[in-house]
């Protein structure tokens, strides 16, 4: 019998009540300076919006989307969405003009929060006309039909609004690697469920702080940042811009911290600029003054107070977990998926096991069917996709157990290792499968290279693609070309050497285009889309692979 807890809302005029004057959200305001938003303000913001909402007379539980980066006011507004009785429909800040129109006509937008981007001219015809726009503070120059201002007019709801726990809070979209995205659907039971369980496990509390810098419509990010620190009283720092990012995290200090693969890599990257690896590691293992470096090399990145450091979204080259280990920082790994509220299982401190992400989190069932797929069942299992009811009976067996997807094996002990995406195995020539997943992990591990893929479906025997960091392809470019393209060929013999026979790569090809959100190559959260890069380079595999070379840079 699951224990019982609070809803979101609940929480939130909880933290209102108690802890009025307590910093809750700080966002960067440009120049230095930045804005401070205590509970008490926050809750008079959002309680005039949602009066303002009211007023509007939609049909209650309608969908109000949510097109912002990371900011203050974009949890202010998902806190009015849903104090005003609706659903809160989160889109992410890189689409394309398309995109955003497919997601806004599948979800059934009523109005639209338009808050800080980059590239609103990009996205603004993906907005219908007669589709009520509200601007929110640092939403770009354009034309809205509402201000944010024009609601802070209203005055404050003066209920304390209550949903039940079975009443659909949002709809997150999927980021779409193999399609269309679907609209995963979630109760305020649901987002309550994993807070309470997830913020119990990790021990956060109000003297914790966090950075918020990964997308908000990010299930991860979402549970991580916005859920938890409604009820745990965290303080929320918001990231201002890319070349301001250093400076906000080391204004934040944040004492928890979620982040990408991507992004650990990147901090490694940059102290590697400024020390060679080799005499990093060197000072590292020094008796008595190792310790003192590695929380000084900490302190330069902001990191000094980490307490808990996370990784998901995809899995952590095991070399890059160590070398955390070695600078004072244990990493851990957690796995879970939209559909589950990001929440399902997760490494603990001292209890790691190389290669594997660890054991189930509280009141998660785990199921490893016959064919090798990962089922979790827990009270983060999604409602279902939103309009699609056969995905939904895909997706969620008959009792209640979810489909991840991912192929897996648990040990004696309960822990977790992902072997393959079940979607993504393919069969070459020779009829043998391969999951190409774990031999990218292996091949990312490469400092200069940035994203990777492997394929193979009908080839003799797969091929690696790959594209250059920045700092690779300046390589590239210069006389440091002949060590990088050794550098490459010792990386495929060392990877090739460790897989099994019919995984090995026959090629890793160097591409010359560079894989984004804007060209089709990647999802918003930045996973490659294996199905638009087969099609862009596929008529060159046979080639490819009837080449001598072992690192071949594609003409």
């Amino acid at each position: 019998m699951s224990a019982a807890f609070r809803l979101p809302l609940d929480a939130f005029y909880e933290r209102e009540t108690r802890h009025p004057r307590q910093r809750f959200l700080v966002q960067p305001t440009g120049g230095g300076q930045v804005e401070t938003l205590t509970w008490a303000d926050v809750g008079h913001q959002a309680r005039c919006a949602a009066h303002w909402l009211r007023a509007r007379e939609l049909p209650q539980g309608s969908h109000i989307a949510l097109i912002s980066k990371n900011c203050a006011h974009w949890i202010i507004a998902d806190l009015a969405i849903w104090m005003a009785g609706h659903v809160s429909v989160p889109l992410y800040p890189n689409l394309t003009a398309d995109s955003v129109a497919q997601v806004l006509d599948h979800s059934e937008a009523a109005l639209v929060f338009i808050g800080k981007l980059d590239d609103w001219p990009g996205m603004s015809a993906g907005v219908r006309s007669d589709l009520p726009t509200i601007s929110l503070p640092l939403c770009p120059a354009g034309t809205f039909d509402f201000s944010w201002a024009d609601l802070q007019r209203s005055s404050p709801i003066q209920d304390d609004p209550k949903p039940t726990a079975d009443q659909l809070a949002t709809i997150i979209y999927t980021s779409g690697t193999t399609g269309q995205p679907k609209g995963v659907m979630h109760s305020f039971g649901n987002l309550g469920f994993a807070t309470t369980r997830g913020t119990q496990l990790f021990g956060l509390n109000e003297s914790d702080r966090l950075l918020s810098y990964l997308p908000l419509c990010h299930v991860a990010e979402r549970m991580f940042v916005e859920l938890a620190s409604i009820y745990t009283g965290q303080t929320v720092f918001f990231a201002e811009s890319l070349d301001t990012f250093l400076t906000d995290l080391k204004r934040a200090r944040p004492t928890a911290l979620f982040g990408v693969p991507r992004i650990w890599t990147k901090f490694q990257m940059g102290v590697y600029s400024n020390i060679p690896a080799k005499r990093l590691d060197f000072l590292l293992g020094l008796p008595f003054i190792g310790k003192r470096v590695g929380h000084k090399v900490l302190a330069g990145l902001g990191l000094d107070a980490l307490r808990i450091a996370l990784s998901g979204a995809a899995p952590v080259p095991q070399t890059l977990l160590l070398w955390y280990r070695k600078l004072g920082l244990d990493v851990l790994e957690v796995y879970g998926m939209t559909e589950s509220c990001g929440y399902s299982h997760i490494g603990l401190p001292g209890q790691n096991k190389p290669g594997w992400i660890g054991k189930p989190c509280p009141e998660v069932e785990v199921r490893i069917e016959p064919s090798g797929e990962v089922l979790v069942r827990s009270g983060a299992t999604m409602l279902g996709y939103f309009k699609e009811p056969g995905k939904t009976a895909e997706a969620i067996t008959k009792d209640g157990f979810l489909r991840t997807g991912d192929k897996g094996e648990e040990d004696a002990e309960g822990n977790l290792r992902l072997t393959g995406r079940l979607k993504e195995i393919f069969k070459t020539s020779k009829g043998k499968y391969v999951a190409p997943a774990p031999i990218e992990n292996r091949l990312a591990v490469h400092a200069r290279i940035e994203q990777v893929c492997v394929v193979g479906d009908g080839l003799s025997a797969p091929l690696g693609l790959c594209v250059l960091s920045a700092v690779g392809q300046q390589d590239a470019k210069g006389s440091a070309r002949a060590g990088l393209h050794s550098s490459l060929e010792k990386l495929l013999e060392e990877v090739n050497g460790v897989l099994d026979r019919h995984e090995r790569l026959r090629r890793l090809v160097v591409v010359k285009d560079s894989w984004a959100v804007e060209n089709g190559f990647l999802t918003p959260t930045l996973k490659i889309k294996r199905n638009m890069i087969e099609a862009a380079y596929g008529a060159r595999f046979e080639e490819w692979s009837e080449r001598s070379e072992a690192v071949l840079w594609q003409d």
